[in-house]
């Protein structure tokens, strides 16, 4: 930069990297130091004593109160926050339904609970309900000490919207102890006892500095520039099932949220209470806790330091986890491939699963969906691989299985798309208790394959229903968005380290970028960064100039327009940016024709039609089948069309049937070679909402 400007005698802002850096250190915006504290064994020691029990562990946190005053502070989320809680209705005013946070009943509830918000004493306060996550997460797997333990904190006003485009609305707030033993003793009670408690003792540290406004209200000045009175109250804590039980203290196998005996979790059963919890560590003894009741007695949650708090209402969703990694992958599955080794032996079941691979491997290729050309065969699973193959295992084990499995993956698929909908109503949670009913009736068709369905990521789907009416859409809450948090706050610090006592360099790294979002935030806001160089110069023109040009501008109305947005969601995969058009709306497939891209010419498209088969979908996999429209003469059924007359892309799958497909079949092959198609409608959620 400084040889660059040398030859019009300018000089760079800064001397170096180290001035740079003394600048950012300088800067109060945004700046929330990082604290540490260590914490040690203390209670009896056995003659010999383990190397862990005299070992300090550090935590290294910051401030979460200050932390949640930036996040509210912070201009660009001014009108994506929500500082009541509220009921939302459809256009109608007759349907309730969920989308954000606030507007379910876990904030309403919260705010009429005592000390209630409405009281002359808290003088109405807005509630701002933390939200926590953490996960172990590892950085890289050729090296020693590659493990890290981030927490994460957001607060429950920011709408889903912000969430899911993984702003800085979520931010790490700790790097927590992993405490590290050997072999010898990494099994003992007492170790594992206290790995847990360091864990609820260090978040109890780490939150006290929120625990006195959870009674009292503070004056804070938020991004819409007003001052407001806020109370804060720990709100849904984001974790996978290991999490959970930790978080919980529950015994493995069993239930974080409700008391279901771990061997038919799917009875009926009621929800845990930190009132009833307390009551049983009371009156029984450990033992009796672990064996009946799936609770882990010498343990205490942090959230017994805090008011208004239980751990078994906050543990929230977890979308990937549950859902997608668990029911989806680690369990169905994995249960075809017994199914099929049950019933036709090694040998023949290696032969059918070859072909499925070849049917994923056949699949056309579409916008956003990753290519599988080995199939699903892999060793290593990622995340983006198991939500991708959901999209097109179903007609992939069609005509291998019998009838009933496919139902169950289509009952599956069918909860997984409904509970992800970025709004929920009456009626999708209808639906939704309807498609979990047939989940549960179709997959007795495995009962001869697996020992028992009392899974807990399976039984977790029952308590979707109850959730989304406590913390409104589950988009909101997903450990999708903490898992990319991974990447941004501990992943790329680790490799711009010199990977020596990394976690030190990690910390500045994560405390400059959070100045420097909060500087941007604030120079956005005061109108530093507004315009580019064209509108610099179109404004040095004159206002003349670019209100004649207004004026040569006609008005259009169109049908479609394209958008490109940052959303890592299922659409686009983590840190994704994603491309589409938005149509206006037609009713459903009903209205809709299939046609497929034959060449592009002028701007213009020849088009290949198809025409469906049947009027409604298939009755065992949901979705719509087509096949391609011909004259009487047995010619094409080709047109050219408008581009405006495109509503969406339709993603077809073949109708493989019961025959094998030939090794040497390419995906390019797939829409001249079979006869009929399904249109794919787990594609994507839009395609899910117009072809279901």
């Amino acid at each position: 930069m400084a040889a660059t400007l040398a030859k019009h005698h300018d000089t760079p802002p800064f001397a170096d990297h180290k001035d740079l850096h003394n600048v950012i250190d300088a800067m109060q915006l945004g700046d929330v130091p990082w604290q540490c504290f260590s914490a040690q064994y203390t209670g009896e020691q056995p003659e010999v004593v383990p190397p862990w029990m005299d070992e300090e562990f550090e935590v290294w946190y910051r401030d979460p109160c200050a932390m949640a005053h930036n996040i509210l502070a912070n201009p660009t989320y001014k009108d994506e926050i929500d500082y009541v809680p509220f009921c939302e209705y459809d256009a109608s005013d007759e349907m309730r339904q969920w989308k954000d946070f606030m507007s379910g009943d876990w904030a309403w509830q919260q705010a009429v609970r005592p000390p209630s918000l409405s009281d002359p004493e808290t003088h109405g306060p807005a509630l701002i309900p933390i939200i926590l996550g953490s996960d172990k997460t590892t950085v890289s797997v050729g090296t020693g000490n590659n493990e890290y333990y981030p927490l994460y904190a957001s607060i429950g006003n920011v709408r889903n919207n912000v969430q899911c485009t993984h702003c800085d609305a979520l931010v790490i707030i700790s790097f927590l102890a992993i405490p590290k033993t050997d072999k010898t003793h990494s099994k003992d009670d007492l170790f594992r006892i206290f790995c847990r408690q360091l864990f609820h003792g260090s978040l109890s540290v780490i939150l006290s500095s929120l625990k006195p406004v959870m009674t009292e209200y503070e004056v804070v000045c938020c991004g819409d520039r007003h001052f407001w009175h806020i109370i804060y109250s720990l709100g849904p804590y984001i974790a996978d099932y290991e999490e959970q039980l930790v978080l919980s203290c529950i015994v493995k196998h069993w239930c974080p949220k409700c008391i279901a005996v771990h061997t038919n979790l799917d009875g009926d059963a009621t929800y845990h209470t930190h009132k009833f919890t307390d009551f049983l560590i009371n009156e029984l003894h450990v033992d009796v806790l672990w064996d009946e009741f799936g609770l882990i007695g010498d343990l205490i949650p942090f959230t017994n330091d805090f008011p208004r708090a239980d751990i078994h209402e906050l543990l929230s969703f977890d979308l990937f986890h549950q859902l997608i990694k668990g029911a989806f992958k680690d369990h169905l599955v994995d249960w075809v491939a017994k199914y099929l080794k049950a019933m036709h032996g090694t040998k023949w079941s290696e032969e059918i699963v070859s072909d499925i691979d070849r049917r994923v491997a056949a699949v056309p290729s579409f916008s956003g969906l990753q290519h599988f050309p080995q199939g699903h065969d892999f060793k290593q699973w990622t995340g983006d691989d198991s939500k991708v193959l959901m999209k097109v295992f179903l007609p992939a084990i069609e005509g291998h299985v019998p009838q009933d499995m496919v139902c169950a993956f289509r009952a599956l698929l069918e909860f997984c798309y409904l509970v992800q909908c970025n709004v929920i109503t009456e009626d999708t949670l209808i639906q939704i208790q309807d498609t979990l009913g047939h989940f549960h009736r179709y997959r007795t068709i495995f009962e001869n394959i697996v020992p028992t369905f009392s899974l807990p990521h399976q039984h977790s789907m029952v308590h979707y229903v109850d959730m989304i009416r406590l913390f409104g859409a589950p988009n909101g809450l997903c450990s999708l968005i903490t898992e990319s948090k991974h990447i941004k706050a501990v992943k790329e610090p680790w490799r711009w380290s010199n990977r020596h006592n990394a976690l030190g360099q990690m910390l500045v790294t994560n405390q400059h970028l959070d100045k420097l979002t909060a500087s941007h935030a604030d120079f956005d806001a005061q109108g530093m960064l507004t315009g580019t160089i064209l509108s610099s110069t179109l404004a040095a023109l004159g206002k003349s100039t670019v209100a004649a040009l207004a004026h040569e501008v006609a008005l259009q109305v169109f049908n479609s327009a394209a958008a490109t947005f940052y959303a890592p969601s299922d659409l686009s995969g983590i840190g994704g940016m994603r491309h589409e058009h938005i149509h206006a709306y037609a009713e459903g497939m009903r209205g809709l024709k299939v046609a497929r891209v034959i060449c592009f010419f002028s701007f213009k498209h020849n088009w290949e039609w198809f025409e469906k088969i049947g009027d409604c979908p298939d009755e065992d996999t949901g979705m719509w089948m087509v096949a391609p429209s011909f004259h009487e003469d047995g010619s094409r059924n080709l047109a050219v069309i408008h581009i405006e007359m495109v509503f969406h892309a339709a993603h077809l799958i073949a109708i493989y049937g019961s025959e094998y497909i030939p090794h040497s079949l390419k995906l390019y092959h797939s829409l001249d070679t079979f006869s009929s198609f399904y249109v794919n409608k787990y594609a994507d959620h839009h395609a899910f909402e117009i072809a279901s």
